[in-house]
């Protein structure tokens, strides 16, 4: 309810804007998908506001370099407007590698908006601020600090990742603007991470999410000129689904919920923080007891003590219902990414965590029949033999200080 009357106003500004573009949207076609397939896109299509588009294509990048070698390509061939939102945005080698290419398009006479969140770009200081505002690069914050730390919205952090070029190319996933996703951060070492870029129909969904939070921090309405919202369709190869959740919206939990239970042969899960509510712990367990195959991928180290522990403290139960575990050792698994039955698949910003369900405003894209999914299952396999499964009997042995941290850490799981 308090949540629901801070962003009222947003509430209703997005409403309003996706039931307009709603309007514009041909009928889907779903008569090539299977029963599942079908039955999650009808799903989707009731409870969230945006569009599912087909006309749309999807490139799964893998890790920092991949990623930023096709953002900066990209970034470089705009001609009308650069649009980029971030919760964190560094102002190191890598983020002035992009500031430099956002100048340069600037003198071209390119419009460029740069949206961060507050808290999360908080080391971004008021001196490389300036430097972006005297380029002419339009930036602001998310959520300002300047009312002091403890406000009724501190709490709400956007965690959004979204760049938006000249409305036909866009780019959403795990990955933030820092050299730590390049893995050059010896704290975390290797970054295992995914991204995707975006052609198509879809590309004017992910501008829209963009738009109504820039209005939201900024005051400045894009969405009426035409020009921000013009959609430029790509041959697709299945259904693409933007879908935005927040403290105004519905969580993205039940949509992770409703992928599960449309499961019939095997769940696989990739993600830094698994810390579930009930409804999809119970429908994990479930599914595994269903003698549907079910997988999920964690780092071995986390980046804090009370995630790594928390995260740590589901683990009996799941391994009890046969569930699949692996702890990942060569880095810091950072993606998030579900896929179900090899022809569903999500990928976006919302980790497995209450943080994400309900305070963070994140974006996901739900791939249904695509191929970049064969791409998603490469990646995940490939990410396995890095490794080490979690086995029930070598798990039940470990230090009691250890069960000890664990429940501590979950008393914490609310708010994690």
């Amino acid at each position: 309810l308090v949540k629901g009357e801070l962003f009222k106003s947003k509430r209703i500004s997005d409403r309003q804007l996706f039931e307009a573009l709603d309007k514009k949207q041909k009928p889907l076609d779903l008569s090539n998908l299977n029963d599942h397939q079908r039955s999650f896109a009808s799903y989707l299509e009731k409870v969230t506001l945006t569009d599912q588009n087909q006309n749309t294509k999807t490139k799964i990048l893998r890790n920092g370099d991949d990623t930023f070698e096709e953002i900066k390509r990209q970034l470089r061939e705009a001609r009308d407007f650069i649009h980029l939102e971030y919760y964190i945005f560094r102002y190191d080698r890598l983020g002035q590698e992009l500031i430099d290419i956002l100048k340069a398009k600037v003198k071209e006479g390119v419009e460029v908006r740069l949206l961060f969140d507050a808290a999360g770009s908080f080391s971004l200081s008021k001196k490389a601020m300036k430097k972006m505002l005297e380029a002419g690069i339009n930036v602001r914050p998310f959520l300002p600090l300047n009312r002091g730390w403890y406000n009724q919205k501190f709490n709400f952090r956007n965690h959004r990742k979204i760049i938006v070029i000249d409305g036909k190319v866009g780019f959403s996933g795990g990955l933030n603007v820092g050299v730590e996703y390049l893995g050059e951060d010896d704290n975390f070492g290797f970054w295992c991470d995914s991204h995707v870029m975006l052609e198509g129909e879809a590309v004017q969904t992910l501008h829209a999410v963009f738009l109504l939070d820039w209005k939201y921090a900024s005051g400045e309405i894009l969405f009426e000129n035409d020009r921000y919202l013009r959609p430029v369709p790509v041959k697709g190869d299945g259904l693409v689904h933007v879908v935005a959740t927040g403290p105004e919206t519905r969580d993205m939990s039940d949509h992770y919920y409703a992928m599960i239970t449309c499961a019939t042969k095997s769940i696989w899960i990739a993600t830094p923080y698994f810390i579930p509510n009930q409804a999809i712990q119970t429908a994990l367990r479930i599914a595994a007891q269903n003698n549907i195959q079910v997988r999920l991928m964690v780092p071995d180290t986390n980046d804090g003590f009370l995630t790594q522990y928390a995260t740590q403290s589901y683990f009996p139960e799941l391994l009890r219902a046969g569930i699949e575990i692996y702890s990942y050792q060569k880095g810091f698994l950072h993606k998030k990414v579900m896929i179900v039955d090899g022809d569903l698949a999500s990928i976006g910003t919302a980790n497995m965590d209450m943080r994400s369900f309900h305070l963070n405003f994140e974006v996901n894209l739900f791939l249904t029949g695509t191929d970049s999914i064969d791409d998603l299952i490469v990646h995940y396999e490939e990410d396995l033999k890095d490794c080490r499964r979690i086995r029930p009997v070598e798990f039940y042995k470990r230090d009691l200080g250890v069960k000890w941290k664990e429940s501590f850490a979950r008393l914490f799981s609310g708010v994690l």
